[in-house]
């Protein structure tokens, strides 16, 4: 079998409990968002995505979880900011680990079925 020359395999990932989700890389993308933007308003803008959309999937997050995964300051001459609790930093850590060794083991299984195709 003969596939194009710049062919990939992709792969979703999520954490489910009960069905409900707890984290995908979308969820894990806003939080990194949050992170670098300093905003969740920010995060949301730069996901395209409607502020209510990212406020409601943090909580969501959140309250499936049982812990808080922003610190956030309102007002102020700047405006507010958030930031990332030491425990969001910690579950985006371990999303990103988990995910990267699934695409390396998904990488090397197709390398060893379909070679350098």
């Amino acid at each position: 079998m003969v596939l194009a020359v710049e062919t990939e395999i992709r792969c979703k990932v999520w954490i489910e409990r009960d069905g409900d989700v707890l984290l995908s890389d979308w969820r894990v993308a806003l939080l990194g968002a949050v992170a670098a933007e300093g905003s969740l308003t920010r995060a949301a803008a730069s996901l395209g995505v409607p502020y209510r959309t990212a406020w409601q999937r943090i909580k969501e997050i959140e309250a499936r979880l049982g812990l808080r995964l922003l610190a956030t300051a309102s007002g102020g001459d700047e405006g507010g900011h958030s930031r990332l609790t030491p425990e969001a930093a910690d579950l985006v850590a371990r999303f990103h680990r988990v995910t990267r060794g699934i695409d390396e083991e998904l990488a090397r299984r197709f390398h060893a079925e379909f070679g350098d195709a």
